[in-house]
């Protein structure tokens, strides 16, 4: 009877709620693959990533923590995040029923997934951002303080600086829980991701509080970025027969990869916060929400690029890492 019931209430979800992903078989498979790949690419690439910062002493500087800390994050969202959305995407086409779970949820139930999964993805996406605003705040330091840097950054302070955004990004992810009542999570229809949602229909005004997050996210992205610019110019200016206290070449490019970095997720990120903005506001934007939050997804799997592309040093280590008989060769010769 349970059986039955989850299988008509995802039916009558999916037709209230068609999403361009799901509405037929082939989109439906399509979708599945694409959650597939993603979960390789990004186990793939962020282990790679913390194998080279690992494994190569050059990456041993703060630099260096705060990207692992970002390849960590990263590397949740693919163990934990995307995997639970392949396991109900199986199940409901092998079954042609969604798991009882999805039908309910996080209030009416003992135990529910995305209990655990939600505030990963949120904890997760919130340790993103506080990281690269902490990577921006270390590159415009040895950039705009070039004498200073060794003396500001160090090891120690980063460690501690990356444990405290931890533990403040995760209990900002709990915070809609925490402080409404009418705020649960559950496995949306249309998103096909586990979400914030509201335990009753009629309290719209609930929902306010998660205006934190854009809020949150869009001051530490966007702020550090116009003043990391602004005071560069600024700097470069006064100080143009100062040779001494010039940043190095390495500094500089490595402050463009990170402004790579800002610029790739806060185009990822603004589609979310566009949504929950929507969502205060009463739209739904079933399709929107499939987007935004698969195009959020999918950028855990972008810094590898990044890297790759932007920083000589990290992409030579990594070609050593995954074509080891290239480097033997290339020391016989």
């Amino acid at each position: 009877m349970i059986e039955s019931n989850t299988a008509s209430w995802w039916h009558s979800a999916e037709s209230s709620h068609c999403t361009v992903c799901c509405c037929t078989t082939a989109n439906k498979v399509l979708t599945l693959v694409f959650m597939v790949l993603l979960v390789v690419a990004i186990l793939f690439g962020n282990v790679v990533t913390l194998a080279v910062v690992v494994g190569t002493k050059h990456f041993h500087t703060p630099q260096g923590y705060l990207k692992a800390s970002l390849a960590v994050a990263d590397l949740a969202v693919g163990i934990f995040v995307v995997p639970l959305s392949v396991y109900a995407e199986v199940y409901l086409m092998v079954a042609d029923s969604a798991p009882q779970w999805t039908s309910f949820n996080s209030q009416l139930v003992s135990f529910h997934p995305c209990n655990v999964i939600g505030p990963i993805f949120a904890g997760c996406t919130f340790v993103s951002i506080t990281t690269i605003f902490l990577l921006t705040i270390e590159r415009s330091i040895a950039v705009l303080k070039p004498l200073h840097k060794d003396s500001v950054i160090t090891r120690k302070r980063t460690t501690i600086l990356i444990v405290l955004s931890w533990i403040g990004s995760f209990f900002l992810a709990v915070s809609p829980m925490i402080f409404s009542a009418e705020i649960a999570l559950e496995y949306n229809s249309c998103s096909r991701m586990c979400n914030y949602a509201l335990s009753t229909i009629n309290e719209f005004q609930a929902w306010n509080i998660l205006l934190l997050f854009p809020t949150f996210d869009f001051t530490l992205l966007e702020e550090p970025c116009i003043r990391q610019h602004s005071k560069r110019r600024k700097h470069l200016a006064e100080t143009e027969c100062q040779s001494s206290s010039k940043p190095t070449f390495s500094d500089i490019k490595a402050a463009k990869t990170i402004g790579t970095l800002t610029v790739a997720f806060t185009a990822s990120f603004t589609p979310i916060a566009v949504f929950v903005v929507g969502n205060v506001l009463g739209n739904k934007w079933c399709n929107f929400s499939f987007f935004s939050f698969w195009i959020l997804a999918s950028n855990s799997c972008w810094n590898v690029i990044i890297y790759s592309v932007r920083d000589q040093k990290f992409r030579l280590c990594a070609q050593k890492l995954l074509m080891p008989s290239r480097r033997k060769n290339s020391v016989t010769n």
